[in-house]
């Protein structure tokens, strides 16, 4: 096994989710994530905790989506329901066979699954904001995401375990130096009211104030590397230009353009997928609004890779989620949907807070 294995899990198990005695923890994972759930099971093990692991398959998933009634499709699996309301932690381990498993399955069937497991999904989200379900999302290179980030799968093994800052002798100081950092940043954005961001087709002011920003420290998602708030849900005017895609569930939308009145989208076309991009924009209300914005800060991670995880984390870019907000930020909106679409500011754009500039080019000026 790859020593930086077993330092990823120890990072997960003993960082990102603490472990205690006692401690119920379930790993989800496909097959081709098992050597880090085992490695993750061993030090849970050593922590005092019990381990669950459950194996997911995207070929399974594809079956239900395909084959499923509409009745069947809006079923939630009591297996689920327990992990969410009990569970003292969750390690989810993304190791993708085929990214693309998903991209030919019809989006409204997608849109009846998720709105489903909205329920879920608002557990979840309280358990997480009360401090009483600790989770963190990982990522385990394999030739699928080697491709899409155009690597060599040896190539991708050092990227994602960079990211993670596994190189590093001690990657929890790594990681607490890098939050110390960001914590910069959160404090000096925690009583502002405005963002406004200036690009190449771009025109956007986002609300925020009386808001709370998160640091991300690798701890709820790893490899960690942003600061993130819930914007004002009535808050958002203007027009942003993606300049990089969107990715959602097998697909790619390029070219995303979104046009917000008083915090709702009016107006969305892309160049690829755009009949997608408005199908899951129509999946609830709130899929019209924004959940999430965020400013990237990992300088471990400077190219998109295809992998949502890893780009939104990009140093010199933000990203915004269109759907569900993290309560934790004080974010109201409700959704099915969290998608996270990512803009580059490193291509010319010029980011003011409160009428002050914060970031010119990628770099912050504060």
């Amino acid at each position: 096994m790859d020593p930086r294995v077993q330092k990823m899990s120890d990072v997960l198990v003993n960082y990102s989710v603490g472990i205690r005695s006692g401690d119920w923890v379930v790993i989800s994972t496909s097959p081709l994530g098992e050597p880090l759930a085992d490695a993750c099971v061993s030090a849970i093990l050593k922590a005092g905790g019990n381990p669950s692991v459950t194996f997911r398959s995207d070929d399974v998933a594809e079956t239900i989506l395909s084959e499923a009634s509409e009745e069947q499709l809006s079923f939630i699996s009591p297996i689920g329901r327990v992990v969410y309301e009990q569970a003292d932690a969750t390690i989810g381990i993304i190791a993708p066979a085929n990214t693309r498993a998903l991209a030919g399955v019809d989006p409204v069937r997608l849109g009846i699954q998720a709105k489903a497991s909205e329920a879920l999904l608002e557990t979840f989200m309280r358990r997480s904001a009360s401090g009483e379900l600790r989770w963190t999302g990982a990522a385990y290179p394999t030739l699928a995401g080697a491709q899409d980030a155009g690597m060599s799968l040896r190539d991708y093994e050092d990227f994602v375990y960079g990211a993670g800052l596994l190189n590093e002798p001690d990657p929890v100081a790594a990681w607490k130096q890098l939050g110390q950092g960001q914590q910069k940043l959160v404090d000096w954005l925690s009583d502002k009211r405005e963002v406004h961001i200036a690009g190449p087709g771009t025109d956007l002011t986002v609300g925020i104030g009386g808001r709370v920003w998160i640091n991300d420290d690798g701890q709820k998602n790893f490899p960690g590397g942003e600061v993130f708030t819930g914007p004002v849900e009535n808050a958002t005017e203007g027009v942003i230009q993606f300049n990089y895609p969107g990715y959602l569930q097998g697909r790619e939308v390029t070219g995303v353009r979104l046009r917000f009145e008083r915090g709702v989208v009016v107006e969305a076309t892309a160049s690829s997928e755009e009949e997608f991009l408005k199908q899951m924009l129509d999946v609830d209300e709130g899929a019209r609004r924004l959940g999430e914005f965020a400013f990237g800060t990992n300088p471990g991670i400077q190219r998109p890779t295809k992998n949502v995880l890893f780009d939104e984390k990009i140093g010199g870019t933000l990203h915004m989620a269109l759907g569900r907000a993290y309560p934790d930020t004080g974010g109201t909106n409700v959704s099915a949907l969290h998608w996270d679409i990512v803009y580059n500011l490193r291509e010319g754009a010029e980011v003011t807070v409160d009428g002050q500039i914060f970031s010119r080019d990628g770099e912050f000026t504060i």
